[in-house]
């Protein structure tokens, strides 16, 4: 168990510096005009997080040009920029390519590229899913062919984070060792990216066709156990962005009940709306235990990741929604409204409810790591 799940007063501050700087880069209008953009995102401001922020490089090591934090460190990043429905390539570069990288990579890849993102130069994307639909590493089918020219790749990833507009692609294939990593660059022959109509219009997802593409491997040995790592350290920060999210949704539902009147009092007196706002926070907060509790967990280096993981992004995902419904619920009429923003939350909520698995998956997974 995490011994003790508190904040620092660099963490208050690294949160209220972060929240000035989505509230100014990331308000509404920023986030409906990246939304609406081909690549989904602005570059200018994914540099500015890198070079004046620092945290595009937050949990890369201090000797790869990282600042070399923790798990708890990102659980406040990523919090933040849940709030603020950051239209960025954070989650899909920044910790999944990160994580792959770190956990993964043999050490001249590491040098290559964790400088590169550290730096808000490189964009990675990391391939795993394919056609059919799972998850889980056992329905990995892509393997790598080796030849008198090297090792090419030939296949369909689908949901890749960024996919369509990275720099650098990391995919997951089988080779003779089994499950591997390997290295495409964005312009490399027989690869074809393109961009998927998605529910959530603030995080883009790609499909991305190999043809006898070439490839680099940059892994030792079978990656199995260390890509199973690498999707729970993911998903466990997915959960700390859950939490930002629906705490944003509470917060906003609450100031409408106490602001909008009807037959002359705040709706928020009626019993209906209390009971929606108090069933929201208790949800958030329980929600915010999982998150925190396999965040610290991580930062701690316990033996409980892939249950944590599985925890956290399970409830999360279910509060996230709920939270984000009751929202648009206490608005009434205009919560249902494009010109409004509730349903860009209720949006992420539900597309971050299913990517890298929905909450009946991951319950699933937290059964047969106990033993039930």
């Amino acid at each position: 168990m995490a011994s003790e799940l508190s904040f620092s007063d660099e963490h208050h501050e690294l949160r209220a510096t972060l929240r000035a700087f989505l509230e100014d880069r990331s308000d509404e209008q920023a986030v409906r005009e990246q939304m609406a953009s081909d690549t989904g995102w602005d570059r200018t401001i994914w540099k500015q997080m890198a070079e004046d922020m620092g945290i595009a490089g937050l949990i890369i090591p201090e000797e790869h040009g990282g600042a070399g934090f923790g798990y708890v460190e990102l659980l406040v990043v990523m919090e933040e920029m849940g709030r603020a429905l950051l239209c960025s390539p954070y989650l899909g570069t920044a910790v999944q390519a990160t994580q792959a990288l770190l956990q993964c990579a043999t050490e001249a890849a590491q040098k290559e590229l964790l400088p590169e993102i550290a730096a808000g130069r490189r964009v990675v994307s990391l391939a795993s899913a394919e056609t059919n639909g799972r998850w889980d590493l056992t329905a990995i089918e892509m393997n790598a062919t080796e030849g008198d020219s090297g090792v090419t790749l030939s296949g369909t990833k689908c949901l890749v984070l960024d996919g369509h507009s990275s720099d650098v692609l990391l995919v997951v294939a089988r080779n003779k060792t089994g499950l591997g990593l390997f290295q495409v660059a964005s312009d490399a022959k027989g690869l074809v990216r393109t961009s998927i109509p998605t529910l959530d219009l603030t995080r883009k997802l790609a499909t991305v066709e190999f043809k006898n593409t070439p490839a680099k491997v940059i892994s030792e040995g079978d990656q199995t156990a260390a890509l199973e790592r690498v999707m729970a350290l993911t998903v466990t920060a997915l959960a700390a962005e859950q939490v930002g999210g629906a705490q944003m949704c509470l917060e906003a539902g609450v100031e409408y009940a106490k602001t909008r009147l009807q037959f002359g009092r705040p709706i928020g007196s009626f019993q209906g709306i209390k009971h929606k706002c108090a069933e929201v926070l208790l949800e958030v907060e329980l929600a915010k235990s999982a998150a925190y509790h396999a965040c610290f967990s991580v930062a701690e280096e316990q033996n409980e990741l892939l249950e944590m993981a599985a925890v956290a992004k399970s409830y999360c995902s279910e509060a996230y929604y709920r939270a984000a419904a009751e929202n648009i619920q206490i608005h009434g009429g205009m919560g249902f409204t494009w010109e409004h923003p509730a349903h860009l939350y209720f949006k992420r909520a539900k597309a971050s409810e299913l990517l890298f698995g929905d909450p009946a998956y991951h319950r699933e997974r937290l059964a047969d790591q106990i033993g039930i």
